[in-house]
């Protein structure tokens, strides 16, 4: 069991949410594992609109039941509220979340409500995701800059894996090289670098931003492909990766897969070496 936290240095557009789609998806696809995704974001639908179809009407979901209280809010805020009543057991959160894959994948989803009442919660974040550890085989954090920084500190602190997030811009490469000369955690073995929407054809390319970052290991990528990312609008993640299972090497599509492979290859690698 093991929480792998997505992060970024929240100045810059890095396809952080989306790459998670991506990880996750194949994750629940190819791997036999459980399988939440947890959003600390407020108010942002980007992974809502890689899995969950808003024409579906949205049922009410707790702990007796769907429908049994209307007052019962789900997601974030109603695990908070059971918290808050030191009730909330690992195998109860669940009930607060969106199924996908069933016994593969879940999402929590971004906080939707009143300002106000997302600070309040945001502080919760790291205890949900310590509960959830308990009963996921993986529990995959998006860290969203609108959670303070102790909150976010004691998130990644009690991560096992960070995937850091860079886009291929050199500010942004640069940027990340300063950062982690403030923040020792960024060095340790327990981060590792993540290109998202990779163009393999830019001059800073995995070999060259490898070599600039002084990296042994090529850096993971996930590359920016027409059909993901359209099917990251319609709610078609899981279908596109499900067609797309026996796809060739030489397939226009092929790089993609293998890049995605790759990526989650190194996390599950990374992952079993810090054990």
């Amino acid at each position: 069991m093991s929480i792998v936290t997505f992060w970024n240095n929240g100045k810059e557009q890095t396809g952080k949410t989306l790459s998670i789609a991506a990880i996750c998806t194949y994750l629940a696809v190819e791997h036999n594992y459980k399988i939440l995704v947890v959003s600390t974001s407020y108010e942002d639908e980007n992974l809502d609109n890689c899995f969950l179809e808003k024409t579906k009407a949205q049922k009410n979901r707790g702990l007796f039941g769907p429908n049994t209280n209307m007052a019962m809010q789900e997601g974030v805020s109603g695990l908070t509220r059971i918290m808050k009543s030191n009730k909330l057991s690992p195998d109860h959160i669940t009930n607060y979340t969106k199924i996908i894959f069933k016994e593969r994948l879940e999402i929590l989803p971004a906080f939707r409500g009143e300002k106000e009442e997302y600070n309040d919660i945001r502080r919760y974040y790291p205890d949900i995701i310590n509960l959830a550890n308990n009963y996921y085989d993986l529990v995959l954090v998006d860290l969203d800059k609108e959670v303070q920084d102790d909150v976010a500190e004691t998130i990644l602190e009690n991560s096992n894996l960070i995937v850091a997030n860079l886009s291929q811009r050199l500010t942004s490469i640069n940027t990340f090289m300063e950062l982690r000369e403030e923040k020792p955690i960024l060095k340790s073995k327990k981060t590792l670098l993540l290109i998202g929407r990779y163009d393999k054809f830019s001059k800073y390319n995995i070999k060259n931003i490898s070599r600039y970052l002084g990296e042994k290991n090529k850096v993971s990528t996930i590359p920016y492909n027409t059909l993901f990312f359209e099917a990251c609008e319609e709610a078609k993640v899981p279908d596109l990766f499900l067609s797309l299972r026996k796809t060739e090497e030489d397939d226009r599509n092929g790089f993609f897969l293998a890049e995605i492979k790759r990526t989650v290859d190194n996390i599950i690698y990374r992952l079993e070496s810090l054990r």
